[in-house]
């Protein structure tokens, strides 16, 4: 069993930055991904990253802003969100299979944490 607990969401302006965090329990090589989900829409993904860290995705809405990055020793992940947009303003969620590679596809994940509210006001 894995545990998921996210960290790092806040109140910012549009521009500003906010680093969120995963702290996973237990065996933490696997793919993991960052997904969220505002108000009335449905959760989408937002970067992915294989269980070496090599690989990485990123939905198009953020590329550019957002890096997602992991250290395997410290059973930790990260998204370094710069830029920050309204519609940037959901729950972030972190993620993570049971196996290495990467997916963007939020039914190929097994473990969920609990989501961190952000928001970005105009």
């Amino acid at each position: 069993q894995v545990q998921l607990v996210e960290s790092g969401g806040g109140l910012v302006q549009a521009g500003d930055s906010l680093r969120l965090a995963c702290a996973a329990s237990g065996r933490t090589n696997y793919g993991m991904g960052w997904f969220r989900q505002a108000p009335g829409k449905e959760r989408e993904i937002v970067a992915a990253i294989s269980g070496s860290g090599l690989a990485k995705y990123y939905a198009d809405s953020v590329k550019g802003r957002f890096t997602i990055s992991r250290d395997n020793a410290k059973n930790t992940m990260y998204l370094q969100m710069n830029s920050l947009k309204p519609e940037d303003t959901a729950v972030y969620y972190c993620a993570t299979r049971t196996v290495a590679p990467i997916s963007r596809n939020s039914y190929e994940y097994n473990y969920w944490g609990q989501g961190t509210q952000v928001t970005v006001s105009s």
